[in-house]
């Protein structure tokens, strides 16, 4: 028998955006754990926003589980929040989830590291210079040393937890970045971008340092941060067609409302029709347009009307699986095309 850390994350019950918790227990094994190997574990919920006092146990049901390489012998053990009855919590919006594996989504999650109450690479008082060379920058000027050192080990960390990453590039604002991850199947995804934001959030605390996800936090003449979703069904993948393209968009613009209440906290001081946005109670598409509110990518006509498609309208603070759920219930609306 070997003795294993097993580190149970889960979110809490803030609102309207819940944040990351996380408790060790060490259990012993006979080989490395799988998921089916891990119990229920319970928690106090009047410490996290999801009970009161008088009645605070909570259960921690594991749903997913990754190799976690900043630990020896270590698992990270994502976790639904259950009731003591075990069914459900209200703030358990991954049970709320349809598992669809017909559809498959990547996130693009931007988000600022700052210190000191401001971003990596401000000056103390004042602003750096306007943005345009930190995109994709290179050099110690653009980028300093510190964030590019995070962002790597962060890489590193995903990898090594089987975190479907598919990159990372600096954004346009400095001490702005972005990684990219993708799941086929309406839970992974979104999965391991909390886990993501886990490992990255627990990364920084090394280096003294804050993961900044607020979708604005430098006011003026300064990118946003979003987390453009591209989502695809097999319908889109196989089938395509003008005509059941333009339902579906039609059916987005229908729900303008539904999905900007999901789309995270304080979207409208990003989504001003200005820096790659469009205007937050508008709604349109456009080929390789950036500043449309769903992008057709550039061979997507092309190709019959078939492929993917990217929401940009998603802030960097949302829950991916609120998202994952709103776009699925939007699509679900149109059907099959031969019905449209």
């Amino acid at each position: 028998m070997a003795k294993y850390k097993l580190e149970y994350v889960w979110l809490d019950g803030k609102k309207p955006i819940p944040e990351l918790r996380g408790k060790t227990t060490i259990k012993d094994f006979e080989k490395p754990p799988a998921l089916a190997d891990l119990p229920l574990w319970g928690f106090d919920g009047s410490s996290t926003m999801q009970a009161e006092g008088r009645s605070s146990d909570c259960i921690l049901k594991p749903v997913a589980i990754y190799p976690d390489g900043a630990r020896k012998s270590a698992y990270i053990v994502l976790s639904e929040v259950m009731l003591p009855d075990g069914t459900p919590h209200p703030s358990n919006m991954r049970a709320a989830t349809p598992d669809d594996p017909d559809l498959w989504f990547g996130f693009e999650q931007e988000y600022f590291l700052y210190k000191d109450g401001r971003p990596l690479g401000f000056p103390e008082e004042g602003y750096p210079a306007p943005q345009g060379p930190y995109y994709c920058g290179v050099g110690y000027k653009y980028m300093g040393s510190l964030a590019r050192q995070i962002v790597e080990e962060h890489l590193d960390l995903c990898l090594h937890a089987g975190i479907n990453h598919e990159g990372i590039n600096a954004e346009v604002a400095k001490g702005q970045w972005e990684f990219q991850i993708f799941g086929k199947g309406s839970h992974k995804a979104a999965d391991d971008l909390w886990v993501a934001r886990y490992l990255m959030a627990r990364l920084c605390e090394k280096y003294e340092v804050d993961l900044q996800l607020h979708c604005k936090p430098i006011r003026g003449d300064w990118n946003g941060s979003g987390m453009h979703t591209n989502f695809s069904t097999r319908l889109l993948r196989e089938v395509g067609g003008k005509e059941y393209f333009e339902a579906l968009m039609a059916a987005f613009e229908n729900n303008i409302g539904a999905h900007i209440e999901v789309y995270g906290p304080d979207n409208h001081l990003r989504l001003t029709g200005h820096h790659e946005t469009q205007s937050i109670d508008k709604f349109n598409y456009g080929l390789s347009d950036r500043g449309a509110s769903i992008r057709l990518p550039v061979n997507f006509i092309r190709n019959g009307y078939r492929g993917y498609l990217e929401d940009r309208r998603p802030n960097s603070e949302a829950d991916p699986y609120q998202i994952v759920a709103r776009i699925w219930k939007t699509v679900e609306s149109v059907g099959e095309p031969a019905l449209v």
